[in-house]
């Protein structure tokens, strides 16, 4: 069980964004539902927030109720149907999790930017903002917690709409076509994103952007062409929100080491999940490169460690972890990945743990 400690959640999550040091290192949660499951056995709890405040998380994550159309009420990949988007999925198993891919990509066809245009985009008021300050206030029972809200992507869901191999070749071939998709899908969610902002009245902290970008020794397009044709709107998902004094956070899988300067100079705070497995991205080979000018979200190996390791081989590489990444305080401790359904909860426990014992020298 968490100690009693000398900072509050919110205070922890701020301080790490501007890489100062804290009461401990902040730590952060993501899991499948069947290792919420599994989880929630293990602590003896009965809901996901039983389970955070036993744990004493203390980065939260937002989500707004859709109240929109029955037929595009599936979350986005979390569930077997059609999304507020129009892209339909279809369910797929294996044993230790269930996962949705994408059945149709509604803008595959599409061969104009009129066809983009008059596409059946989501309605803003398909969500129900007036529930945001309840939702915080149950988030915030225990003590204020570290508020964070998705503000979307300007590559993913695009390439949701579009199909990803067509995606990549627009990007080429027809640059002005993926550019409007980008361009629809980043305004829908910025204007999303602020009417969170005026419901929240000042208690969101984090906003978070996103869009794997990345594979396992590269990126997954060129560098140069990112910049050109998807930088503009991912920058618009981070600089908004740093101007207007927030945090900002950005997830990509991935190896993403050219362009982590480019976030750097959009305003990014974090940087999430840090796939130490991919190319360059190393806690020891990312800190002395960026630790002065970026904080970090995540790095603790979700592919081999925390699924396959004993409590205490996890515990000693998550204090090893903090002791380069957390130099500066500017760390949150994470699993690189959403917990699986194959990671012992034994495991989750040791890793939030040795977070809870650190101390600075």
């Amino acid at each position: 069980m968490p100690s009693k400690s000398t900072m509050t959640s919110r205070e922890r999550i701020l301080a790490a964004a501007e890489r100062k040091r804290t009461d401990r290192p902040p730590i952060s949660l993501r899991c499948t539902p069947e290792a919420w499951t599994k989880l929630r056995q293990h602590l003896g709890v009965s809901t996901n927030q039983e389970a955070l405040d036993t744990l004493d998380v203390d980065m939260r994550w937002l989500d707004v109720p859709f109240i929109g159309p029955k037929e595009r009420s599936t979350p986005t990949i979390g569930g077997e149907g059609t999304d507020a988007w129009g892209i339909s999925y279809k369910k797929v198993s294996n044993p230790f999790n269930t996962y949705y891919e994408f059945a149709t990509h509604p803008l595959a066809n599409a061969r104009t930017i009129s066809a983009v245009e008059n596409y059946d985009w989501p309605s803003l008021d398909w969500w129900d903002y007036s529930a945001i300050p309840g939702l915080i206030d149950r988030i915030n029972c225990k003590e204020p917690r570290g508020i964070i809200f998705f503000c979307g992507g300007a590559f993913e869901t695009p390439w949701y709409l579009r199909g990803l191999e067509t995606f990549l070749m627009d990007l080429r071939e027809q640059p002005d076509l993926a550019e409007a998709i980008s361009r629809r899908v980043q305004e829908l969610y910025l204007q999303r994103a602020m009417r969170a902002v005026e419901a929240a009245r000042g208690r969101i902290d984090v906003f978070l952007s996103g869009g794997d970008i990345g594979e396992q020794q590269r990126m997954l397009l060129n560098p140069d062409l990112w910049r050109r044709r998807i930088k503009p709107y991912s920058a618009k998902l981070i600089t908004t929100f740093k101007r207007l004094g927030f945090k900002t956070f950005y997830h990509s899988d991935g190896a993403i080491v050219p362009v982590i300067p480019d976030f750097i100079e959009m305003g990014l705070d974090f940087l999430d999940p840090i796939q130490v497995t991919a190319s360059g991205m190393k806690p020891e080979e990312l800190f002395p490169m960026f630790g002065d000018r970026l904080s970090f979200h995540g790095a603790i190996d979700e592919v081999h460690l925390l699924p396959r390791a004993t409590p205490d081989e996890v515990y000693r590489e998550t204090v090893r972890t903090i002791d380069v990444l957390g130099q500066r305080g500017g760390y949150v401790v994470s699993a690189s990945h959403a917990v699986q359904g194959d990671t012992p909860p034994e495991n989750v426990v040791a890793m939030f743990r040795a977070a809870r014992d650190y101390r600075w020298a």
